[in-house]
């Protein structure tokens, strides 16, 4: 509260401060300060806890403001998980030192069970990242053993759930897993465990195959649920659903672009630099097929129908989580419409919502048919 000053919403902070929590199937329990862990404010009200923990941990900028000094700390933090890159370990003790002192008068400490100091050759896992300093000298930020392993165990968890399912079921629950997790980490160096994950999951979509036609022969099973569904990628191990022509993208197709780093201090919320955020979101593709892509670029963004955008990313998902739930909800509310053309020439597609379709199907269908006497 003293951090926020004379801020206009005082008043509704310290109310959500003491609000309380309801849990559905245990009531109301009654707080006296802070919010529920995973609210949704949470990680905002930790931001403003932890403004100026870059000055106090000593990093000092350039005369152009943007580049850090030589010889001082770099320090990044997404919400109450932070590190420090220090040249030296008595620097990296001193910042410590330093952010413990001023932590304290704030009622926080720092984890001792997850605060550490260790060295660039040894590595340390960050927010789902290895960051790490090999020894040919190059620094490669991986995936983390921890994050390939919950994934693992997340897609095993869901193809045991999805025994007795057809292969419709398998996509419609897999694809945006494997699209959520390679869309989180394409800005790595992430092509070799892509291809590790992409071998597990194959015997895990064969394992099922099996199981669903256990008198099958195996080449009759390969035949079914196998094979170049996506031509280009001259693949013959794709799973998909011969039926419908649905298959299941490999997470090594997945192109790697790097993270563009925001310049200085920019932020969202400055006036000044909306045209700045605007020309950096428009640089950055959505991870989406290429033919989705042109057809984005062709209609600007917006409906074939009712002209309104097509896509609504103000903030870019942050977890693994949040690009599943992305992907899920981008493939349920975009759909693609043929548009006739004269005879001779090939229908042309375009994309629509979803829901303008079935406007547009319902108004079609309620038209009162024409006679002819």
């Amino acid at each position: 509260m003293s951090a926020i000053g004379s801020f206009p919403a005082r008043g509704m902070i310290r109310s959500w401060l003491k609000a309380g929590v309801f849990e559905p199937g245990k009531g109301f329990a009654p707080t006296e300060e802070g919010s529920p862990q995973g609210g949704v404010i949470s990680p905002c009200l930790l931001n403003v806890a932890l403004h100026g923990l870059e000055e106090a941990a000593g990093v000092r900028y350039g005369p152009d403001g943007i580049r850090i000094a030589r010889g001082s700390p770099v320090l990044v933090r997404y919400c109450d998980d932070f590190v420090v890159c220090c040249h030296t370990r008595q620097q990296a003790e001193q910042v410590k030192a330093r952010l413990a002192g001023w932590l304290a008068p704030r009622g926080l400490a720092f984890n001792d069970e997850k605060t550490k100091v260790v060295s660039l050759e040894a590595g340390y896992d960050f927010l789902g990242f290895n960051i790490r300093r090999y020894r040919n000298g190059k620094l490669l930020i991986k995936p983390s053993k921890a994050a390939v392993r919950r994934v693992k165990q997340k897609l095993a968890g869901q193809m045991r759930r999805l025994r007795g399912q057809n292969a419709s079921a398998v996509l419609a629950a897999i694809c945006p897993i494997t699209r959520g997790w390679a869309s989180f980490y394409w800005s790595g160096v992430s092509k070799q465990t892509f291809t590790d994950v992409d071998d597990y999951l194959w015997r895990l979509t064969y394992k099922w195959a099996c199981r669903s036609h256990p008198r099958k022969p195996k080449h009759w099973i390969v035949r079914r649920y196998f094979g170049r569904f996506n031509p280009p990628r001259r693949s013959n191990w794709v799973f998909g659903d011969a039926a419908s022509g649905a298959y299941l993208p490999l997470m090594a197709w997945t192109p790697i672009i790097r993270h563009r780093k925001v310049t200085g201090r920019a932020s969202p919320d400055d006036p000044a630099l909306t045209a700045y955020w605007n020309q950096r979101r428009g640089t950055n593709q959505p991870p989406l097929d290429r033919s989705t892509l042109r057809l984005l670029k062709i209609q600007h963004g917006r409906c074939g129908l009712c002209a309104d955008l097509l896509l609504h990313a103000d903030r870019e998902p942050h977890t693994p989580e949040e690009w599943q739930r992305w992907h899920r909800t981008t493939r349920k509310a975009i759909t693609r419409q043929l548009i006739a053309r004269e005879p001779g020439t090939p229908d042309a597609t375009r994309l629509i919502h979803t829901y303008c379709q079935r406007r547009a199907t319902s108004a079609h269908s309620q038209e009162p048919a024409s006679s002819c006497t």
